[in-house]
């Protein structure tokens, strides 16, 4: 009876046992397997970011590239309507160099003859009233290019970005040679609305003429103008490059 007593009590120790190695398994197992879905889950997003970063930039790219394609269209219309992309960059080419003024151009336009007061100061003022100075051919200039003017020249010598018109005792400096008066400047443009700046009230014209300072202004169907002649160095102005757009 007390060895059917004794075994009975050790296979309840077995089960026992074996409830509690089952039940510790299983906890094991459980705890395992929310560290593997935690680092899946991190993984995952990690790759979503780096999908969604891509997708941009596949994005950026191809707005550039429809940018592209835009221009290319519009090269090959032009090439097209004038007879070759030989002949668009030929365009292209002669437009900068008249912007530039490295090229002689002529077209309708108007001249301006500007010379020296005549009358005699009985006022007492200031004779520099009397006589054409920098800032005179400047404010004509300023009309003219106000008023569309294309290209311009004084006294024979095109004006361009670099161009400077200053006083040098009685003579005036452009492009770096000497001219005194009379001076002659000349305009390619709408010959009407060059010819109206120049005679509008209160303008140029009228302010000069209060000090006797002659001014003869003419129109021209077609006058030229012949193109810079000096040198062009750029020192220090680099041209900026375009961003490639890659990163």
């Amino acid at each position: 009876m007390k060895s059917k007593k004794k075994g009975t009590i050790a296979i309840a120790l077995v089960c026992m046992l074996l409830a509690f190695a089952l039940t510790w398994q299983m906890r094991s197992v459980t705890a395992s397997g929310g560290a593997i879905n935690n680092t899946a889950k991190a993984r995952a997003d990690q790759l979503q970011a780096q999908l969604n970063l891509e997708q941009e930039k596949n994005e950026a790219l191809l707005n550039q590239l429809l940018e592209y394609k835009d221009e290319l269209q519009a090269f090959s219309d032009q090439a097209e309507e004038s007879g070759g992309i030989a002949r668009v960059l030929s365009q292209r080419l002669e437009q900068t160099m008249i912007l530039s003024g490295e090229t002689a151009v002529h077209g309708p336009g108007i001249s301006i003859k500007l010379s020296d007061s005549s009358w005699s100061n009985t006022t007492g003022a200031d004779e520099n009233y009397y006589v054409i100075h920098d800032e005179d051919l400047l404010r004509v200039i300023n009309e003219l290019r106000n008023a569309g003017a294309e290209a311009i020249a004084i006294n024979g010598e095109r004006l361009i970005a670099t161009s400077e018109i200053r006083c040098v005792g009685a003579m005036v400096n452009v492009n770096n040679n000497r001219y005194s008066a009379p001076y002659t400047i000349t305009a390619v443009g709408n010959a009407d609305e060059l010819y109206n700046a120049m005679y509008m009230r209160q303008g140029v014209v009228d302010s000069l003429k209060i000090w006797g300072i002659q001014v003869d202004v003419s129109k021209s169907s077609d006058l030229t103008i012949d193109g810079y002649g000096g040198g062009l160095e750029f020192k220090y102005a680099k041209p900026v490059k375009a961003e490639s757009g890659e990163g």
